[in-house]
């Protein structure tokens, strides 16, 4: 597969933050690709609005960007010691949809984040997050940026071989596992 469709969900909705720069570093970092960054600006999940109108249309966006990618890249925040609202509401709303887009779905998961932790605890929880939908988690490694404002150089580029290392280790493993179509 010379073109693999990588989408890219930040469980941060600020533009400049450190997990956009950490998602948009792995993509870099992933090689050539179709690369399409996905919009989490959704409505709170409400069973109200679901039954009266139905799966909004930028979720119904977002579930079909899942569908048609060959593998996911996810970067969260850690916000007191949990993913995101953002990102839980966009997987809660995903959920309602019929199909299971995530099933088998290479995904990778990582976190940067302003503590010493690198948003440990937000990794697994987003890992947690993720068992519903059957989807193929990447085992590792851990990407977990620590100190994150520190992190990026002003082109956006981690500044760290170590981390650089890692995210290119991951990627790696999530290339190889994109089934063939």
């Amino acid at each position: 597969m010379t073109h693999p469709k990588l989408l890219g969900i930040s469980g941060a909705l600020r533009r400049a933050s450190t997990n956009r720069k950490l998602m948009h570093e792995a993509v870099r970092l992933f090689g050539d690709c179709d690369f399409t960054e996905a919009d989490l600006h959704l409505p709170l999940y409400d069973g109200d609005l679901e039954q009266a109108e139905g799966i909004p249309a930028s979720v119904q966006t977002l579930a079909d960007q899942i569908a048609a990618a060959d593998a996911i890249v996810i970067s969260g925040p850690e916000y007191n010691k949990m993913i995101s609202g953002v990102l839980k509401n966009a997987l809660d709303w995903v959920s309602r949809v019929p199909g299971g887009v995530w099933k088998d779905k290479p995904v990778a998961l990582m976190c940067a984040a302003g503590g010493r932790a690198g948003g440990e605890t937000s990794y697994h929880t987003m890992r947690h997050a993720m068992a519903p939908f059957r989807a193929h988690l990447i085992a590792g490694p851990a990407i977990l940026v620590a100190g994150s404002q520190n992190e990026f150089d002003e082109a956006g580029h981690l500044k760290s071989e170590v981390y650089t290392k890692a995210v290119t280790e991951l990627m790696t493993q999530l290339r190889a596992a994109i089934k063939p179509a």
